[in-house]
């Protein structure tokens, strides 16, 4: 588990157990096993299959022990903290303007909304429930929109997961880089600037519910979702850099491939395994 996961866990455990910091704790250190379990066992698989023959030996040359210089550690602070904002910095930002873009347009109009949508408005304005009105006209003027015809699209595949629409769209979104399903889960839900810190945004997202009222973020949903951002491969940059450790993007294909399918099956197999158990 690296460091760009840990926003994801964060946010998805916050979800389950708000007010249980013990089950928090375990989940959370459940997920950093989980993902050394599935390393160590795929390992084993590939040295018997693809991968076999003599192991090569590992030749590490350590570097002098040194008392620890608070210089270096602040240099090497600044330099990887620059690597990061360049990098992956910037590939955040513009997935985030580009989903700010498709979940803006194109706007939907009263005319365009179905009749029973605005028959629902007229009723709400009508009962002096301006509020309810404005949040009901917002969340189908983002289903009318780009994002949303994308995210309808791309649903069924992700739907035997337990992803609606908007997850959906925060998986594919965070295939260049994991943590982006943070702010675009906040884009998607309207949190604007508060993001992903805010305790409003943890309590938009317990609220949120499907057409037929039922909570989307429910307890089986959330551990498919942590299960699927455990394993899958999101991360451009490794992918480049597999490439060049092994001269051909075919092994980070293969690398992409497995990684995925991995992904969706253990993250299937827990969302039906906790309906199974009620927890739907």
């Amino acid at each position: 588990t690296c460091s760009a996961r840990v926003p994801v866990y964060t946010l998805l455990i916050s979800l389950l157990f708000a007010n249980r910091p013990m089950a928090a704790a375990l989940t959370f250190t459940g997920a950093y096993a989980l993902g050394i379990v599935a390393a160590l066992v795929m390992a084993w698989v590939f040295k018997r299959t693809i991968l076999r023959g003599e192991t090569r030996p590992l030749v590490i040359e350590l570097p002098n022990y040194k008392i620890p210089s608070l210089r270096n550690a602040v240099l090497l602070t600044i330099d990887r903290a620059m690597v990061f904002i360049k990098n992956a910095g910037t590939t955040i930002l513009l997935i985030i303007i580009a989903l700010w873009a498709l979940s803006t347009f194109p706007q939907a109009t009263i005319e365009d909304l179905s009749p029973q949508v605005q028959t629902q408005l007229a009723e709400l304005e009508a009962a002096g429930e301006t509020e309810a009105a404005d949040n009901l006209l917002a969340k189908e003027s983002l289903e009318y929109s780009l994002a949303g015809r994308i995210g309808r699209t791309i649903e069924p595949v992700f739907a035997p997961l337990g992803f609606d629409w908007k997850m959906s769209i925060g998986v594919v979104s965070s295939f260049a880089a994991r943590e982006v399903i943070v702010s675009t889960l906040a884009v998607l839900y309207g949190m604007g600037d508060e993001g992903g810190e805010s305790a409003g945004f943890t309590e938009s997202l317990r609220a949120s519910t499907h057409r037929d009222g039922s909570p989307v973020f429910t307890i089986a949903a959330c551990l498919s979702l942590l299960v699927f951002y455990v394993l899958a491969m999101q991360c451009l940059p490794t992918q480049v850099i597999t490439k060049r450790e092994t001269g051909s993007w075919k092994w980070a294909g293969l690398q992409f491939g497995y990684m995925t399918v991995l992904a969706y099956v253990a993250s299937l197999a827990t969302y039906q395994t906790a309906l199974a158990f009620g927890l739907g």
